[in-house]
């Protein structure tokens, strides 16, 4: 039942992490907050396809 979703960076768009997360349970998109290596700090991470 648990589908794999990639996290990407909200400032700087790249695909950073992959997760999984149960689709009937959570509807709407995960948001994360992570470290991104590319902007070298600590930003949001949401759900894309």
């Amino acid at each position: 039942m648990r589908e794999v979703i990639t996290l990407a960076c909200v400032e700087c768009k790249r695909r950073n992490y992959t997760t999984t997360k149960n689709k009937k349970v959570t509807k709407e998109k995960l948001e994360l907050r992570k470290y991104c290596r590319f902007c070298r700090t600590h930003t949001t991470h949401r759900e894309t396809r």
